[in-house]
């Protein structure tokens, strides 16, 4: 069962997944102010450019802002309206660069409360239910904050199953979020990391890997950080390793930029409609055969998502 902003729906019934985008969201006013280019918070674009991914074959897809990242969980509900998408919220928080001390005064029952009712109860007052839950570190470093908001969101994902997505800043802390979970008895099943592909180590990928949690590949199309060939590479060496059916994959396009609707970037759509087919050749001409290389995708977009996001029981 997978929690959207319409409804629990089947496994089935979500095709083609892109598992981290960003439709409605706007950061903090002084990151806003600073930097108004991540402010993509018009619905009627929001509309556009999820219309636009699914006329390339999209069916589902995670929207992954959190409520310190001016999330709108009652705009993507009339996003998946107007287009037939299935749309995953997202519940709990992102990193302490967004939050700040918006929890300092919460308790540790109260920040795990909190997720809960945004997994079983509504997300602010939308008359939704995320399908996930969102945490996040900074940079080589975890604050005191960042683990009391990790804690809270294993404890909340362990009362009612619904799937555990982490932040990772440039690819760090990925280990040490492990250990954390680990000790909250998390089952790493059910858990998927963002961002690491930012470090495109194969060594300390595999070793993620290795504790049977999701790798998103995000930032696709975003060769401002190295070539595209770098990340295939990072993904094919996952797949040599035996870890294909832990790969995810998802622009995290989170500027206007960025977005197709807006000014006429990529978008979301451009997983489906240009990046496979050039992850298809780039696996040909690495020695692969097509069929294999159609087959990894496949994992990648509708297999893996599948069993990701699906809701298990309560442990």
């Amino acid at each position: 069962m997978i929690r959207t902003v319409l409804g629990d729906v089947e496994p089935e019934v979500l095709g083609i997944t892109c598992s981290h985008e960003h439709l409605l969201a706007r950061p903090p006013d002084w990151m806003a102010e600073r930097d108004p280019d991540l402010v993509i918070d018009d619905l009627a674009a929001g509309v556009v450019e999820a219309a636009a991914y699914k006329a390339a074959g999209g069916g589902a897809l995670y929207e992954a802002s959190a409520i310190d990242y001016g999330r709108n969980v009652a705009g993507l509900r009339r996003i998946a309206e107007a287009t037939g998408l299935h749309i995953i919220a997202c519940a709990g928080f992102n990193k302490g660069l967004w939050f700040g001390n918006q929890v300092e005064s919460w308790s540790d029952n109260e920040l795990t409360d909190h997720v809960l009712r945004e997994v079983t109860e509504e997300v602010d007052a939308s008359g939704c239910r995320a399908g996930c839950i969102k945490f996040g570190t900074g940079y080589n470093r975890i604050s005191r904050d960042e683990e009391r908001v990790i804690r809270a969101a294993a404890r909340a994902h362990r009362r009612s199953g619904i799937p555990l997505h982490g932040h990772t800043e440039t690819g760090t802390m990925a280990l040490e979020q492990i250990e954390i979970l680990r000790d909250e008895g998390v089952d790493l099943a059910h858990m998927g990391f963002a961002h690491l592909l930012r470090n495109p180590d194969p060594f300390y990928l595999e070793e993620v890997a290795r504790t049977g949690a999701f790798i998103c590949a995000d930032g696709i199309s975003k060769v401002k950080y190295f070539p595209e060939s770098v990340r295939m590479d990072a993904i094919l060496a996952l797949c040599d390793a035996g870890f294909a059916g832990q790969v995810l994959l998802g622009g995290d396009l989170a500027r206007r930029s960025d977005l197709y609707s807006y000014d006429g970037g990529p978008g979301i759509k451009f997983i489906i409609s240009t990046w496979a087919e050039r992850f298809v050749r780039f696996s040909v001409w690495r020695g692969r055969e097509r069929e294999e290389a159609e087959a990894l995708l496949h994992n990648f977009l509708v297999d893996n998502p599948k069993r990701y996001f699906d809701v298990c029981s309560a442990y």
